[in-house]
């Protein structure tokens, strides 16, 4: 059976994404994978420097994502199925590009970790995040702000004469185009993956990649890499090293036998073939390999305590069976981020396939023998120099124009492409692909402005690059244009010129809100809580005065920051009104529950905190790692906390 490429539609039980949060992000979400700097003693030299390289402050320019819930409705979601008699792959190009499902016909089986829902949660950088599949991970530390966006998609010759499909788009957090190829071979049992980034710039620019494929997890799921170390990270934020596979008197293999969630990086040797597989308890199971650029390998896992298995019901339906990640990145740990040259690119090839082997030597005691195991049965299906072959062929078509579109991601893109003019052969980012977002900034890069906002809307989103703050610090002085100024300079760590902006702008401003609330901010991150919860309490009030639905999400997200302040500048009484003000629909939302809880307790009213408990609510857009659950009921009762509310994913000390 020759490959063939077509559309076709997936129903899926799904909550819906919601709008953007029409606040600026000028703050960083909770990202748990960070390092203390006084871990970094005693590391090798080069991950201790990559470790430290640019990190994100702020995930400028992007929006948060907050604006779900947890009803689930029959939603019908758009696929690309690439399909051989041997594998079914189903993309999701409205959703990052993330293959669903990697289908192995001669046997049956299901190859990945097939989410039958589709829940988001807020587990990436910018916010709404959903388990399952393959996913591509490109920006920066955590999952991507591309998870549940559009990527552009079309059709493209394959090096075998065949069709591929090309996923393309525009990084944002770094300013990077990037391409993901999926070329399936006639007759092949391997999907090839072709990745390349590119750095259009005249500056170095700081990769993050990891590829993370979820797959299904059982007792008797083991998980083999080449290694007989790995860097353990788990959610007390520290990394050591410790042997593979047994770790504590553990086998840590074995995702299932060890109690709370954790990440081991493997330490591939420098040589060695890059591959990691998840085998079942007959020897069966996925593999995924790689040309050498592509050098990290990961094992994730929930564990079997409480709170990873509350994560996995949370991010599913109970019952449904859990899953671990299996991953692939640039470099040797998620923590780090490597620096791509000016004009330079990093290309690399996956592999992606079905792996049959001995059961009882790859789950025997000894480990040399388990891994080769693996290894030979791999180098037998697909040798190493067939990768390296087929990344080559593949590069050869790497610049090829897109044919057939098959979906449209973003206009992100379009903007950068027609502000630099850059040349990008084979990720065309045409203006057509421009949208209402862009055009402000098409107007600013035309001439020099800003048109009047509109006024029954809130400001649309920043941009902070370089260039864009320039030219925003040349345009006339009104206040929107300082506004979105001030955005960049906090992004630029300009933190006093950013203030002066803002404050700049609300002497003129008509709608104060957007202004008082980035000055709110500032006076947040600089220790000042009374002068805060002052900002944000005129920010609301500002803001109530609009009505529509095109305010909800402005005042839902500004409303609980106004509470979170209050109560940081020990202010319940101002806290209380705030909440009161809001509509009983929005109270009844879990995450304004929770602020309820936390008023009640700065006014003393333990009995109203355990009686919201035991009625029982659901925080939606709780973050991953969030202990304030755990924290407020222990402020109130010495009861065991209740497993619907344990969602903590490191020891208790």
């Amino acid at each position: 059976m020759a490959t063939t490429v077509r559309r076709a539609v997936l129903t899926l039980p799904a909550a819906p994404l919601g709008p953007e949060n029409p606040l600026p992000a000028l703050r960083p979400l909770d990202e748990p994978h960070t390092l203390d700097h006084r871990e970094r003693a005693g590391l090798p030299r080069d991950m201790a420097r990559q470790l430290g390289h640019e990190p994100l402050r702020t995930v400028l320019p992007t929006r948060i994502l907050d604006g779900y819930g947890r009803e689930r409705t029959p939603t019908a979601l758009d696929t690309i199925v690439i399909e051989n008699d041997r594998l079914r792959v189903t993309v999701l190009p409205a959703l990052g590009g993330r293959i669903h499902s990697l289908h192995h016909k001669p046997t049956g089986r299901e190859l990945l970790y097939r989410n039958p829902v589709l829940q988001p949660a807020a587990f990436g950088l910018s916010g709404a995040w959903f388990s399952g599949g393959i996913e591509w991970n490109i920006g920066a530390t955590g999952h991507t702000t591309l998870a549940c966006a559009p990527v552009h998609a079309a059709l493209v010759p394959a090096p075998d004469g065949g069709t591929m499909v090309r996923l393309w788009e525009w990084e944002r957090l770094r300013d990077l185009p990037f391409q993901v190829d999926l070329w399936l071979p006639d007759d092949s049992e391997f999907l090839h993956v072709g990745v390349r980034v590119r750095n259009p710039h005249e500056h170095p620019v700081p990769v993050y990649w990891w590829s993370n494929i979820a797959v299904p997890e059982s007792e008797g799921t083991r998980v083999l890499a080449p290694a007989d170390e790995a860097w353990h990270f788990g959610y007390e934020r520290t990394l050591s090293r410790v042997p593979v596979p047994e770790n504590g008197g553990i086998d840590r293999t074995y995702p299932l036998r060890s109690e709370h969630p954790a990440d081991y990086f493997y330490e591939v040797p420098d040589g060695a073939r890059r591959w990691i597989a998840s085998l079942d308890e007959d020897g069966n199971g996925l593999v995924q390999t790689s040309t050498d650029l592509l050098r990290g390998r990961k094992l994730f896992l929930w564990g079997s305590g409480p709170g990873g298995r509350r994560w996995q019901n949370w991010l599913t339906e109970p019952g449904t069976g859990g899953y671990a990640e299996i991953q692939a990145g640039l470099a040797r740990t998620q923590l780090e981020h490597v620096p791509l040259e000016p004009g330079g690119e990093f290309s690399w090839l996956e592999s992606y396939g079905p792996l049959s082997t001995d059961a009882a030597t790859v789950h025997g005691a000894d480990w040399d023998r388990a891994r080769a195991e693996a290894e030979g049965r791999l180098e037998r299906a697909l040798p190493r120099e067939t990768v390296d072959a087929a990344h080559e062929a593949w590069r050869a078509c790497a610049d090829t124009e897109p044919g057939e579109s098959l979906a449209t991601g973003s206009g992100w893109g379009a903007l950068e492409v027609l502000r630099a003019g850059y040349e990008l052969p084979g990720t065309p980012f045409p203006d057509s692909t421009l949208g209402e977002q862009q055009q402000p900034w098409v107007e600013l890069l035309r001439s020099g402005t800003f048109s009047e906002p509109d006024a029954a809307t809130p400001p649309g989103p920043s941009l902070v690059s370089r260039h864009w703050r320039d030219m925003l610090e040349t345009a006339p002085a009104d206040p929107l244009t300082e506004y979105h100024l001030g955005v960049a300079q906090w992004h630029a760590d300009d933190r006093a010129q950013a203030v002066r902006s803002w404050e700049r702008g609300l002497s003129r401003a008509g709608a104060r809100w957007p202004l008082l609330r980035c000055l709110a901010v500032a006076a947040k991150d600089s220790g000042q809580t009374a002068r805060a919860a002052d900002h944000y309490g005129d920010a609301f009030d500002d803001l109530a005065r609009q009505d529509g639905d095109a305010w909800a999400s402005a005042r839902d997200a500004l409303a609980r920051e106004t509470i979170e302040a209050q109560l940081a500048a020990d202010r319940p009484v101002s806290a209380r009104r705030t909440w009161s003000a809001l509509p009983p629909a929005l109270r009844d939302r879990g995450r304004f529950r929770l602020l309820e809880a936390r008023i009640q307790l700065a006014e003393g009213d333990t009995a109203a905190v355990r009686a919201l408990f035991d009625s029982g609510f659901e925080v939606a857009d709780l973050r991953e790692g969030a202990e304030i659950l755990g924290e407020l009921w222990k402020a109130v009762t010495d009861d065991p906390l209740p497993d619907g509310y344990n969602y903590r994913m490191r020891p208790e000390h």
